[in-house]
């Protein structure tokens, strides 16, 4: 499409000053070779490369592709790259703003360019997941037949946001976060490049380290926030961005956290000490220094899957399937809403009744086994299912359970060595009070009924 009066003059005025555009936009790759991240895309032969032109020729043309991944990760970034490098015309759309009117124009468009000129079109479609069914249906026909190469992008997982037959026509390419390595040299670029900060500050490790905290794999985020911090400490004549200078800059304060150090694994048990006190109120401000430290969500979940058993256990049988389901939607959804989850199973874990004896009954048992209290299994409880088992005299005299009224069978379970032994010793606590119940009635009746 060709760019309006006011697209044209803004271009223009962006060729002059080329500052007024933000960071973001002046640092956006000029090729794939400058793209950071995603180099699992970028191999030669790549979908990707073939858009662009490279290794293209032969009888198989170039696909459409769906890119999906979470936002500020290089989607429209790519396209971008796509759009300056290809020698073919290039369309962008976001579905946020176009319907089926705007698409089957820029079809028709593709039909005319191609015909008149033997031009191919690119179109770029943003936000894909936003087009209803009967849109992404208008999609087809360029797609099957080539009329158009589509650049799909989407944040939403495209087998339940994109139909099948689009996604049967198009490659789907996942993109992956952006790792601290990935942003440290995007924002070093940035700082020394002409189109970007042109060296007129410099950024000390600290106030790097916050800037990747606050970015969150987010590449537009963390030269956002760059940009502010250069303005502050350009604006008050320093010839870098300290970290005071950074925090007033984007008003967000540091976090004194190091992922690898002690405050990651003194942070977390706090965390765990706080949720065994039951002080939730504790337990969430502890969670939330680590959400803003940007700790691995994991991590996080995984300390709470561990307290679920540690802490809680039988008094509260639900404590754990809790933190299970709160690992699963955390490894699925990621930050930022992975905080509601873990917040969700914080206060459920902080708040439930306490027994720690899952922890402290295979203590015992363990310690026992590691002193040598582990003799021979009693020979009716041994495998009879062999040839010569019963010779031996393995699962002779066994007493099914559910032969037996109340499905207690009383025969000697354990080795002579342990016989008696108590490891599991339960609290009143919660529901545990009735497994409390539970557990000596069938003791006593393993005990008395044995024959």
């Amino acid at each position: 499409m060709e760019p309006d009066l006011f697209t044209a003059a803004a271009e223009e005025r962006r060729e002059k000053d080329p500052t007024s555009a933000p960071l973001a936009a002046r640092m956006r790759p000029r090729t794939l070779d400058e793209v950071v991240g995603q180099q699992h895309l970028l191999k030669p032969g790549s979908p990707l490369r073939r858009l662009v032109g490279e290794g293209a020729g032969g009888p198989a043309g170039a696909s459409s592709v769906i890119l999906w991944g979470p936002p500020g990760i290089g989607k429209t970034t790519l396209a971008y790259v796509v759009s300056q490098a290809t020698q073919k015309r290039f369309v962008e759309l976001s579905a946020i703003t176009a319907g089926v009117k705007e698409v089957r124009a820029v079809i028709e468009g593709a039909k005319r360019a191609a015909g008149g000129y033997g031009k191919e079109t690119v179109l770029f479609l943003d936000e894909i997941h936003r087009f209803s069914k009967a849109q992404q249906d208008s999609l087809l026909p360029a797609v099957e037949n080539r009329w158009v190469t589509l650049i799909a992008a989407t944040t939403e997982n495209p087998y339940f946001s994109i139909i099948s037959p689009l996604l049967s026509r198009s490659l789907l390419l996942t993109l992956e976060s952006l790792t601290d390595e990935d942003l440290s040299a995007l924002m070093r670029r940035a700082l020394e490049e002409e189109r970007g900060l042109g060296g007129a500050v410099t950024l000390p490790a600290e106030a790097e380290a916050h800037l990747l905290r606050i970015a969150g794999g987010d590449a537009r985020r963390a030269l956002t926030a760059l940009e502010a911090g250069a303005g502050s400490a350009i604006a008050k004549g320093e010839a870098e961005i300290t970290l005071q200078t950074l925090e007033e800059a984007v008003d967000r304060a540091a976090v004194t956290y190091d992922r690898d150090g002690d405050q990651h694994y003194d942070v977390a048990s706090a965390l765990i000490k706080s949720i065994r006190g039951s002080d939730v109120d504790a337990a969430l401000h502890y969670l939330a220094r680590m959400i803003e430290a940007g700790e691995d969500p994991r991590f996080i979940a995984r300390r709470l899957m561990i307290s679920a058993s540690e802490d809680i256990g039988l008094a509260d049988p639900a404590a754990l399937p809790i933190a299970v389901a709160a690992a699963q939607a955390v490894a699925m959804i990621g930050f930022p809403e992975a905080a509601l989850t873990l917040s969700h199973a914080t206060i459920a874990l902080a708040l439930a009744p306490k027994s720690n004896t899952a922890t402290t009954a295979i203590g015992a048992a363990l310690a026992d086994v590691r002193a040598g209290l582990a003799g021979a299994v009693p020979a009716h409880l041994r495998d009879g299912h062999y040839k010569g088992a019963a010779k031996l005299g393995h699962a002779v005299g066994y007493v099914y359970p559910h032969d037996v009224p109340g499905g207690i069978a009383a025969q000697q379970y354990a080795p002579d060595e342990i016989q008696g032994k108590r490891y599991y010793e339960p609290t009143r606590y919660g529901a545990e009070a009735r497994y409390a119940d539970v557990v000596e009635k069938v003791r006593e009746r393993l005990r008395t009924d044995r024959p």
